[in-house]
């Protein structure tokens, strides 16, 4: 029987996973990896073709899966995630419909970048956090886009703070869960008034906005949601909008002491270099260590047939930094995916299969917003004061070590990000630390 590896997990971050595979690629070898955590059996999967199995929902069931604290800090209780077959499907339209449209897509990226410009402008002299700057424009941004009422709902700086500290304390014990699982009872009560109320006033038709969708919307028996999981699904759209700040501070990270990229992605050169940029930076930074589902009855895995209720884990980080798929895996090259269309199965930083499965349907969104961003951010001129850069891999989810610092400087300059690396501070190179 694998020995226990809860405790590794938490000591390792994104490691655990690749390190399990290193240890017992030969025990394992011909079969899906073994281990256990918290006690119970666990069976990892690797590779495209492990993808692809994973996401086929006759090999792995998502209702149970999720542990109690990661629903009530990431996800919520009755969410998209936890749903399978005909009611996964009516409900993951509602997300498809508006997180995918390629005119929702735009309107969305045109509202980040504008009010990037205009708190960078509101910010000239100061020395501010990237990380913390970029929660607050995509919070304001996607409270605008999605249409959520004034009347009720916090401003935009709680929202950014609750949004973020969702995604911080999901994966750890202690004051960072705690901080989280408020975080979320705050905004699920918010937004579940809202949606009391919106209904009482009478619904649009047709919704016109993501708000409107969800407060309409009707699951595969025709029934509306409850105000607390409407408020749960309004997160679900909120919540990672925000936490597009994560690879907001990884792009700067990327291109902090490179010019020659800070000038080509400010003039996108060649076209589709900021896309290519952002998908490099979705592969090569750490967020995603790995989903989990539940096995059905009667799975068969490499000729063995598995437990029921066994945990199925996928290997996000382990894949994205796999040598058998991607040249010089821990080097960051932002010109890979020029010319190229990332594979579906391969490039798995929000999940793969098909967009109708459990693949992330914000993946479009993320995309278009960090690209843009990136090209805004290369275009501007500042610098950074001494800081500890390095990323560390033991945490969940990581950052550089003191976030990303850096000086506005009180006018534009004439060419801005021609100084591009200026006060690169420490821990110069893309690299993370284990």
């Amino acid at each position: 029987m694998p020995a226990d590896n809860t405790l590794l997990l938490l000591l390792k971050g994104y490691a655990w996973l690749p390190g399990v595979a290193r240890r017992r690629g030969a025990a394992d070898a011909g079969g899906p990896l073994r281990t256990r955590l918290l006690g119970h059996p666990v069976r990892v999967l690797r590779g495209t073709e492990a993808v692809a199995f994973f996401y086929d929902e006759d090999h792995a069931h998502r209702a149970g899966a999720l542990p109690g604290p990661v629903l009530d800090t990431l996800f919520g209780r009755g969410a998209v995630h936890t749903l399978d077959g005909a009611a996964h499907r009516a409900r993951k339209e509602l997300f498809l419909e508006r997180l995918t449209d390629l005119a929702e897509v735009r309107a969305l990226t045109a509202r980040v970048c504008a009010e990037f410009r205009a708190e960078w402008e509101r910010r000239r002299g100061e020395r501010v956090s990237l990380f913390d700057l970029g929660a607050l424009v995509l919070a304001r941004a996607v409270t605008d886009w999605a249409g959520l009422p004034e009347d009720g709902v916090p401003d935009t700086e709680r929202l950014a703070r609750d949004c973020v500290a969702m995604v911080d304390g999901f994966a750890t014990p202690g004051p960072r869960h705690l901080r989280a699982r408020r975080a979320r009872a705050r905004q699920e009560e918010l937004l579940g008034r809202a949606v009391v109320r919106a209904r009482e006033e009478g619904p649009a038709e047709p919704p016109r906005t993501a708000f409107e969708a969800v407060v309409a919307h009707r699951e595969a028996d025709g029934s509306p949601l409850d105000p607390h999981t409407a408020a749960v699904e309004l997160l679900n759209i909120v919540r990672p909008a925000v936490a597009i700040t994560w690879f907001v501070t990884f792009a700067a990270h990327a291109m902090r002491d490179d010019p020659a990229l800070r000038r080509r992605l400010a003039a996108d050169e060649p076209a589709g270099l900021a896309v290519s940029f952002a998908h490099e930076v979705r592969r090569f930074y750490p967020f995603v260590p790995f989903v989990g589902a539940l096995a059905p009855d009667g799975l068969l895995l490499g000729g063995e047939t598995v437990p029921e209720g066994t945990m199925l884990l996928l290997d996000v980080y382990g894949q994205n930094h796999d040598p058998e798929l991607w040249d010089e895996p821990f080097r960051f090259v932002p010109d890979r995916f020029l010319g190229a269309v990332a594979h579906p199965e391969g490039l798995i930083p929000q999940g793969g299969g098909p967009r109708e499965g459990h693949r992330c349907p914000g993946e479009d969104i993320t995309v278009a917003v960090l690209a843009a961003l990136a090209r805004e951010l290369a275009g501007l001129d500042f610098t950074l004061p001494e800081q500890d850069l390095r990323i560390p891999l033991t945490r969940i989810p990581t950052g550089p070590r003191d976030g990303f610092r850096l000086e506005v400087p009180d006018e534009p300059e004439p060419e801005a990000g021609a100084r591009a690396g200026a006060g690169a501070g420490a821990g110069a190179g893309t690299r993370h630390q284990a």
